[in-house]
């Protein structure tokens, strides 16, 4: 038997420490979290993604009473991506409780899953810098979606 680890990079910022460019698309998808439809869990979600051209792409989680119908806010984003021209180059996640009150939210198995495929179609040379702001107001970036998924489902 032969026993291997796995170990992720990823970088903890102040949102002070962010570029210009990373924290407009934080305040996007804070923004988008305003547009998500949440009756049912109370758990709002806003995604927001820079294009390679510079245009930035919203989405917001949207619940719906047959469940599971709903769709969280990465997809939402993600599927519009695929409509524009170009590729995702960045992606920020945000969070509310039932409270409105900032909360953690990491994308969920199938979000991560559509993220690489966006990642992989691009090309081996293609990476999308994923964000995530926390309810302490600090925000993870991870170089690459391979880094929150790295045994990824790929033909």
């Amino acid at each position: 038997m032969k026993e291997e680890q796995l170990q992720i990079k990823y970088k903890v910022y102040q949102l002070s420490e962010l570029s210009d460019e990373d924290k407009e698309l934080i305040d996007e998808s804070i923004y988008a979290c305003y547009k998500a439809y949440s009756p049912y869990s109370h758990f709002s979600v806003g995604c927001a993604v820079r294009m390679d051209d510079g245009n930035i792409v919203l989405g917001a989680n949207q619940e719906n009473i047959a469940y599971p119908s709903g769709l969280c806010a990465e997809r939402t984003a993600l599927f519009s991506c695929g409509m524009q021209d170009g590729n995702p180059v960045a992606l920020a996640i945000c969070a509310e409780d039932e409270k409105r009150k900032p909360a953690t939210a990491y994308p969920c198995g199938a979000c991560r899953q559509v993220m690489i495929e966006f990642e992989n179609k691009a090309g081996k040379e293609h990476n999308i810098k994923v964000m995530i702001l926390r309810k302490d107001s600090s925000v993870l970036v991870f170089d690459s979606v391979k880094d929150l998924l790295p045994f990824s489902f790929d033909f």
